[in-house]
């Protein structure tokens, strides 16, 4: 089994916010194309409810993807959070596919490997993304991979 492991992105006041919508559409997109065979979607309460996964599932359903193969992570509160949880989540198995922006996959990957997993990334297209939200979230991974790498964090 492989699992699609979508990491969470904000909840705005109206709905998802663009970059949690892109992720799941592209962790939709991966399972339709016969990649994993459960959808694990992440993500805790943030300023405003509901919680990432559910608005997360919520999108999967609407996208097609059935029920019965979408996790609910909906506990954590950040990346290391997102991995540990969905690991319990995926009933032994350790392969999984991280979806999340490409700025955030360097870290994502370590973390993941940190905890035993298999793991391969992808990164939704970015059609629609504005480019500052990406400038900012390339220079914030830059300390944190050192800081995964020297297990900081």
């Amino acid at each position: 089994m492989t699992a699609i492991v979508i990491l969470g992105a904000a909840v705005w006041q109206n709905g998802a916010s663009p970059t949690l919508r892109r992720r799941t559409r592209h962790g939709a997109a991966l399972y339709h194309e016969g990649h994993g065979d459960v959808v694990i979607p992440c993500g805790g309460l943030g300023r405003f409810p509901p919680t990432e996964a559910e608005v997360m599932a919520e999108i999967l359903r609407a996208e097609g993807v059935p029920s019965d193969a979408i996790r609910l992570e909906a506990s954590s509160t950040n990346t290391v959070q997102n991995i540990r949880n969905a690991v319990s989540l995926l009933e032994g198995e350790t392969r999984v596919i991280l979806v999340s922006d490409a700025y955030h996959l360097p870290r994502a990957r370590l973390i993941a490997r940190r905890e035993g997993l298999e793991v391969s990334t992808s990164a939704p297209p970015l059609k629609g993304a504005r480019l500052w939200p990406q400038v900012k979230g390339w220079l914030w991974e830059i300390p944190g991979v050192i800081a995964v790498v020297l297990r900081i964090r």
